[in-house]
This record gives C-alpha cells, structure tokens and sequence, in this order.
C-alpha cells in the first residue's frame, strides 16, 4: 500500500470543491498524510474545471506549474475533475506532465491506478470509478462552513453549457444518505447546498422532493443554518417559498442563475424561463418575504443579443434591484449549439456590455447597502482581515466566497460566532463597523 504525502489544488466552483474533498477522504482512509505546503507533497492532485476556455487554460498551467516541484520530493501528478471527464482523448496524449488522469467519479480508482503508475508510468483510469454511496470527505473550507452536494450532472441543455456532456443527466443522491452526510461534517452555523440545479432535486426519482430533504436536514441538531444556492427560477414553487417564510434555519436568501432578462435570447440560450414569468416570480418572494436577499448571475454578449436587449436588461436591474449579481461575458465554447449561432459579438463588444452592467449593479447594490446604516446585524465571524486590522463576517445576504463581507472591530471574535455589529459605513459591495454588547 503507498505511504505518501499528499497535496492538492483545486479549481472551479464549489460543487468540484465537494468532490475533491471526498478525493482527500479517500486519501485519509488509506492512512496517508495530507498537507496544504505544496512543497511537501509527494503526489500532487490537480482537481480541475473546464467549464468555459478559461477555465480549461487555468486548470491545464496549474497542471504545468505543479511540474515545477518535481525538483523537490513530487513524484506524481494526479489530474482530476471536468477536465479529463470531458477532454480525456485530447489530453492523455498531450499533458504528458501529469501521471494519473481520473474523471469526476473515480475516487475509488485513485489508489489502484497509483500504485500502476509507480509499476509501469502513466494511467489513464478515467471512468473506471465505481457509482454508489457518498464517499468520506475532509472539509477543506472554514469550520463553520460547509457544502452539501445533493445532485449531479444536469435536466436542462442550455445551448452555451457544456455541464450535462461533462457530467452527464441529473442524478439526486439518495435522501438518507445527504442527511447522514451532513450529519457527519459536524457542528456547522451555514450547510450550503450545491448542485447544478437544487430545486430539482429527486425528479430524477420520479417526485421533487427538494423541500423534503430541506425539512429534514433542518431537524439536524449540529445544522444551525441552511443556505440554497444555484435554484431555477421556474422550480422555485409555492411550497419552497413557504418553507423560506417559516423555517428558521432557513436562511432568507436565493440565488436563482437568470442568465438575461430577454426573451428572445433566453429561447435561444434554451432557458425555460420568460422575463414577465421572473417578474411575477420576484414580486412574489418579496411580499412573502420582505426581507429576502435575491442573486442571480447574467451572461452579456450572447449572439445575436443587441444594443437594445441589453439596455433592456439595464433597465431590469432598475426594475428588480438584486442585491448582489455577476456578470459574465458569454464564452463560445465549441460542442454546444451556441457556438454555431450566427450573430457572435466581438470580445471587446462584450466586455463593455459587462463593465456597463457592473457600473448599474454597483448604484443599484450602493443603495441598497446604505439602507443598514445606524442599523444593528447580526454577523458570523469568518476570521481575521489583517490588511484592515479587523474582524471580517458575513449577514445573512451574504453568501461566502461570493458575495460581499462585513468588516468589524471588536474586543475579540471567535471564527464561527455570531456577534450583533452595529453598521457605521457601507460601499457598494461591504458593510463596515463595531461590535456592540448582547
């Protein structure tokens, strides 16, 4: 059996963030010694995303960098992920830097296919794993913060989206074993739940049963606060948003991926959703739950999209007011059907339409900042900003990584906690204040 130490570098989103935590879990059962000092990894796992083109290049220098420390003790490099699922036959051939290719669900095979590259050099192992029960993992996040992946691959075949031809249908894991997953991660303020689609959860299996698993991992006495990302607007239904309204550990934020506000471009991006169906859908939530923090991301530069579509989708950020958004420039990325679309926008034309998106955002999420000031919130401390010398958190409209953070001073602060700050100032994206006594 190899003894080694191991490192590992993870890119793309936080749903690849799961899976290369049941990477180290797997690592951790055989016994083996993990490290976060690259320098002192004997095998080194690059768990890669290859979403878009740029992703794919981040993903392929951080293969060619990760080589460099071969001058130390690295032996292998193991390449993981979206990456070699998706690209495999390009890439065994031409990344001869990497050692060991895995796919997405090869976790069982990283061990017998290390011990072959040891005997007899490089293994392509992807799509060997064996499918089945939700595998150990070693959180890789702040303590108080974890992710619960609750599906896989995905229903809808947006034209610019490569996920369903890189990790395939949808598939929902089973209920019992999410709920003894999260179980087992221990005490956690905020369970961030993840897939491509949540709010489809279980239709895989014949019934939604997206608010079910909700009800159930509320119950969990180590689960202090639940977080819902990633959930289509059209699957947002009457019994989920009752279940934001009376659930207390629900917390009273959705990030609902629009895309653009259009309705011409969202046929084209094969969207389900129409701009008057969003409206309704919005003005719902916020009469229901008026204190509801809404996100949603847009691509700008989509073919075809014209001048007009995207003052008209300008002109839908004043209409909704999302308190936090991103923006992306549309990505052509070959094999889907977006790529063969006449009308492609040039790189620069689309980097405008982003930044002017941007510009709107920041007066819009300005404003609705500034509404907390002189107000007291309750902030859970992520830690130390040692460049502002202060403690730095987050409200309940502020999902991690994503969005902006709460910057605060205070006697002390323990990572985890919550503590009631009083808001002094605010930017466009931050809050800025002082501890006050409970």
């Amino acid at each position: 059996m190899l003894n080694k130490v191991f490192g590992m570098i993870s890119l793309g989103c936080d749903k690849n963030r799961v899976d290369g935590e049941r990477i180290l879990g797997e690592i951790k059962r055989q016994g083996c010694e993990i490290t976060d000092d690259i320098s002192r990894a004997q095998v080194l796992i690059v768990n890669t995303c290859a979403f878009l083109t740029a992703a794919r290049e981040e993903s392929i220098a951080a293969v060619l960098e990760a080589n460099r420390y071969r001058s130390g003790v690295l032996e292998k490099i193991v390449v993981t992920g979206c990456l070699p699922q998706k690209f495999i036959g390009e890439l065994y051939p031409a990344l001869t830097e990497a050692d060991v290719f895995l796919g997405i669900e090869d976790v069982s095979e990283l061990f017998p296919a290390l011990e072959t590259s040891y005997r007899e050099g490089r293994v392509n192992a992807v799509g060997r794993g064996r499918c089945g029960a939700l595998t150990e993992r070693v959180v890789s996040t702040a303590p108080h913060v974890k992710y619960l992946k609750i599906a896989d691959g995905c229903f809808h075949h947006c034209t610019y989206c490569l996920i369903p031809k890189i990790r395939g249908k949808y598939r929902s894991y089973p209920e019992e074993e999410l709920v003894r997953e999260a179980a087992s991660l221990g005490e956690t303020e905020e369970l961030v739940l993840v897939a491509q689609d949540t709010t489809r959860y279980g239709e895989d299996t014949g019934e939604n049963k997206f608010v079910s698993l909700i009800k159930k991992l509320s119950n969990l006495d180590n689960v202090c606060h639940i977080r819902l990302l990633y959930c289509y607007p059209e699957v947002v239904t009457d019994e989920l948003i009752r279940e934001l309204k009376t659930n207390p550990k629900l917390l009273k934020y959705l990030d609902i991926p629009l895309q653009h506000s259009e309705d011409r471009i969202l046929k084209l991006m094969g969207r389900r959703g129409r701009k008057q169906d969003y409206l309704a859908l919005f003005a719902k939530l916020r009469k229901e739950i008026p204190e509801i923090a809404i996100r949603t991301t847009f691509i700008a530069g989509f073919p075809s999209e014209t001048e007009e579509e995207h003052q008209a989708m300008l002109e839908f950020l004043d209409e909704v007011k999302f308190e936090n958004c991103g923006f992306f420039a549309y990505s052509r990325e070959p094999d889907t059907p977006a790529y063969r679309l006449k009308g492609q926008i040039p790189a620069r034309e689309k980097n405008r339409r982003v930044k002017a998106l941007y510009r709107k955002q920041e007066t819009i999420s300005l404003s609705r900042m500034e509404r907390y000031v002189g107000k007291t919130l309750r902030i859970v401390c992520d830690g130390i900003d040692y460049e502002r010398s202060c403690f730095a958190g987050r409200a309940y409209f502020q999902a991690p990584e994503i969005d902006g953070c709460v910057y605060f001073t205070a006697a002390e602060a323990e990572v985890g906690k919550s503590y009631l700050i009083k808001i002094e100032r605010a930017d466009a994206y931050d809050l800025y204040g002082s501890a006050v006594e409970e």
